[in-house]
């Protein structure tokens, strides 16, 4: 698992709970829960590092 600063909160025009990644640009995430967002935030950190990675960046 990789260590990077998440941003949790509630957005009402999503009806979720939105789970950003600052440091990695336009990496997010929602859930249901916060716990759902969170797990899917660190599903999505994984694919974004592999993604850019892939691209060389």
């Amino acid at each position: 698992m990789t260590k990077h600063q998440i941003i949790l909160y509630w957005s009402r025009e999503d009806d979720a709970f939105i789970a950003e990644v600052p440091e990695l640009p336009g990496c997010a995430a929602d859930g249901a829960t916060r716990q759902e967002a969170l797990a899917n935030a660190e599903i999505v950190i994984e694919e974004w590092i592999e993604t850019a990675r892939e691209l060389g960046r």
